[in-house]
C-alpha cells in the first residue's frame, strides 16, 4: 500500500503540472498563432469616415472633447449618436453639440412605443417626432425592443410591421430622414444551445441572449415583419443595422437588397462575418457599394482597427478582438478606394440630411 502511495506521489510531482495544464476550458483556450505573414494593424482609416451607428448615452451633459480626441486618432469625422432620445433630452444634446463641436456629431431621435393601442397614440408620436426633427434630429433610431419586448396596452407583442406604427414610418419619408432599425438578433440565438451552435461561447458567457420560437417569436417571423414594413413604405429610407443579421448569408442579403431599393445596411458588430469570407464579401461590397454604410455600434476606439483592417487591407489570418463573437481569424477584403469612400462617407452623406460635406474629399 505504501509503495502505491509513493508511486502516486512521485507521478504527481513529476507529471502533475503537465496533466493540470491540459485541464483547459474552451473559453480559456485561445492560442497565439505561429503563422508569420505580411501585414500590420491598421490604426487609422484610409479616408475620413462617418460612424452611422454610434452611441453616446450622456451627450446632453458630457464633455465631448475626449471623444473628439479619439475620433481624430481614428480619422472619424462625424459620429451619428443614435441614442438621442426625444423632447428636452434631445434638445440638450443638440445644444451641447452646437456649443462645442457643431459639425462633428449628429443625433437621431427615438420613439417610445409605450401606449401603442391607446386612442391618439400615433398622432402624438408623429407630432413628437416632427418636433424632434425641427429641433435638430437627423434621423430615427429604432431599437430591437420593437419586435422583442415592446407590448401594446393589451400586453401583446408589437410586431415590427404593426399597422398602428405606419404613420411614423410614413412621416420619416415625408421629413426626408432615414430610419436606422435593429430587429431581432443573430439567428444562432434561436438555435439549439449545443456544440453545433457557432455562438455557443457567446450564449454560455451571456445566457440572457438565448431565445426560442416562443421567446418572443421565431427569428424568421420577426425579420419577415421588418421586410414587409420596408416594402410598405418605399418612400422611406431604411438602414438595416448589423446587415440585417445576414452578413453570414450574403447571397440572401443581396436578394433582399434587390427586392427593396429603399433598404440600406450598416456594418455594426458583424465585421467578423465579413472577415472570414474575403473574396465573396469583396464581390458583395463592390456590387452593392451604394447600399452599405460604415457603423461600429459600441464606442470602443480600440476595436475600430479590426474594421479598418478587414475593409482596407489584403492581410491574412489576423485576430478578431472578441473571442466570444468569433473564434476564427480575419482576412482583409482589400476594397477599391472608390468603394471604401462610399462605405466610409459618401453613402451616409447622401442618406442622412445636414451632414457637413466639407469634412470629406470628393
Amino acid at each position: 500500500m505504501s509503495i502505491k502511495i509513493s508511486i502516486l506521489f512521485i507521478f504527481t510531482i513529476v507529471f502533475g503540472p503537465y496533466v493540470y495544464s491540459q485541464d483547459l476550458s474552451f473559453e480559456e483556450y485561445n492560442p497565439k498563432s505561429t503563422l508569420v505573414v505580411p501585414g500590420d494593424v491598421v490604426k487609422r482609416a484610409k479616408f475620413p469616415f462617418i460612424d452611422v451607428h454610434g452611441h453616446q448615452y450622456r451627450m446632453s451633459t458630457q464633455d465631448l472633447s475626449p471623444v473628439i480626441a479619439a475620433m481624430d486618432t481614428l480619422n472619424m469625422s462625424i459620429m451619428v449618436n443614435l441614442s438621442g432620445r426625444s423632447g428636452a433630452d434631445l434638445q440638450k444634446s443638440v445644444q451641447n453639440i452646437k456649443d462645442h463641436y457643431p459639425n462633428r456629431f449628429v443625433v437621431f431621435a427615438n420613439v417610445n412605443f409605450e401606449g401603442v393601442g391607446r386612442a391618439g397614440w400615433a398622432e402624438t408620436a408623429v407630432n413628437q417626432l416632427t418636433e424632434d426633427v425641427k429641433n435638430g434630429a437627423r434621423g430615427l433610431k429604432v431599437y430591437k425592443s420593437l419586435g422583442l419586448r415592446n407590448v401594446d396596452i393589451n400586453g401583446k407583442r408589437i410586431p415590427v410591421d404593426d399597422p398602428r406604427l405606419d404613420p411614423i414610418w410614413a412621416k420619416c419619408g415625408e421629413l426626408g430622414i432615414p430610419v436606422l432599425i435593429h430587429s431581432a438578433d443573430p439567428k444562432s440565438f434561436w438555435d439549439e444551445f449545443n456544440g453545433d451552435n457557432e455562438r455557443w461561447l457567446e450564449l454560455k458567457t451571456h445566457p440572457r441572449r438565448k431565445r426560442n420560437d416562443s421567446d418572443p417569436a421565431p427569428w424568421q417571423q420577426i425579420m419577415d415583419e421588418q421586410y414587409r414594413m420596408f416594402k410598405k413604405h418605399p418612400n422611406t429610407s431604411f438602414i438595416n443595422a448589423h446587415m440585417g443579421w445576414l452578413a453570414n448569408d450574403l447571397g440572401k442579403l443581396g436578394k433582399l437588397l434587390d427586392e427593396m431599393p429603399n433598404m440600406h445596411v450598416g456594418t455594426g458588430a458583424i465585421i467578423a462575418e465579413l472577415g472570414r469570407q474575403p473574396r465573396f464579401a469583396k464581390a458583395f461590397f463592390i456590387k452593392y457599394q451604394d447600399r452599405i454604410l460604415f457603423g461600429k455600434d459600441s464606442w470602443k476606439p480600440e476595436e475600430f482597427p479590426t474594421y479598418f483592417r478587414v475593409l482596407e487591407s489584403d492581410d491574412e489570418y489576423f485576430p478578431y478582438h472578441k473571442k466570444y463573437h468569433a473564434f476564427w481569424a480575419m482576412y482583409g477584403l482589400d476594397l477599391p478606394d472608390e468603394v471604401l469612400k462610399k462605405v466610409y462617407y459618401k453613402n451616409a452623406l447622401r442618406i442622412v440630411p445636414g451632414l457637413d460635406k466639407s469634412l470629406f474629399p470628393n
